[in-house]
């Protein structure tokens, strides 16, 4: 494996998750994690080429669904696509996601803003439409693997905790940007402050204490665990040792209870994007996590990965 653009981070005791933001964060609570390797950066649009070029692998999006696998879908609907944000003309209803998410036949990675975009000028961007399958080839292929949740955050902190963003308490400091994300009125009035109005070139930001980029913000990362609410290990009588590297639940618990005839698992997002605002979704912290659907893909998400350090 290469372990060029990675970043060895030692193993150490954390504490992971928040209490002060939303529910599915809590409860605070310590771990610890073993030594592993990130990478510095996002998968780009170009090292993802590579991989393609070399494998030939389809994403998802490139796929047509199956029917079966979809009930009440519309055989006529059943063309390869992708979900693409598309900012509204004014305010709407924010529990209506649909108000500005389409699924948007014929968009993937090599068309990230719909069938007439393609990646000129986009290589150094994270690449973007891509379900949680596409991320677990592309790591199996150049050696490494997706992070567990634990890992993710613990490296996302820089060596730093008790605060609410991964650089202290304020999101702006003097109005300085130090991410990705929606600057105004969401999902139609974003201001422009940090220039991008999409993904914007890994590197852009400062890096945190671990030399790591854009683990806030840009793109929301994929994680290897199920998605559950966090809860606390019980403790042998007597013992007093941290949980070392937890895993979330299992396939079946991840399920959303709201949707009992669709049994599509979930796995946790970490990192937030370019459209987590403060008038929305104020998920651009280590500690937020979000449920995504493993067959899903869509504009703002994409992955880094990490490999297991050698012991010592």
């Amino acid at each position: 494996m290469n372990r060029d653009g990675m970043r060895l981070i030692e193993g150490g005791t954390f504490t992971m998750g928040s209490e002060r933001f939303y529910p599915e964060e809590a409860p605070v609570r310590q771990v610890r994690v073993d030594a592993f390797w990130i990478d510095e950066t996002p998968v780009t649009n170009a090292a993802f080429q590579r991989f393609v070029d070399d494998t030939g692998y389809r994403t998802i999006a490139e796929i047509p669904p199956d029917p079966k696998d979809y009930p009440g879908l519309d055989p006529a609907n059943a063309r390869a696509g992708s979900l693409l944000f598309q900012p509204t003309s004014g305010p709407v209803d924010l529990s209506d996601w649909s108000q500005w998410w389409m699924f948007s036949f014929g968009t993937d990675w090599r068309h990230p803003h719909g069938t007439d975009s393609n990646l000129d000028g986009l290589e150094d961007h994270p690449v973007v439409h891509i379900a949680h399958a596409d991320a677990a080839a592309y790591a199996k292929w150049a050696g490494k693997r997706l992070p567990t949740e634990a890992e993710w955050e613990f490296a996302a902190w820089g060596g730093l905790e008790g605060i609410d963003f991964a650089w202290g308490d304020t999101l702006a400091p003097q109005g300085r940007m130090l991410a990705n994300y929606w600057q105004g009125a969401f999902p139609h009035g974003n201001t422009l402050e940090d220039g991008f109005e999409r993904t914007s070139p890994v590197r852009s930001y400062p890096p945190n204490g671990f030399e790591l980029y854009d683990m806030i913000g840009n793109v929301w990362e994929w994680t290897n665990d199920w998605f559950t609410q966090p809860r606390i290990e019980r403790k042998t009588r007597g013992s007093c040792c941290v949980p070392s590297n937890p895993r979330g639940g299992t396939r079946g618990e991840s399920l959303d209870p709201s949707m009992p005839g669709l049994s599509i698992p979930r796995k946790v997002l970490k990192g937030g994007s370019h459209l987590c605002a403060a008038s929305y979704c104020q998920r651009y912290r280590p500690a937020a996590r979000h449920p995504q659907a493993i067959d899903s893909s869509t504009s703002h998400i994409g992955f880094r990965c990490v490999a297991r350090a050698a012991l010592k």
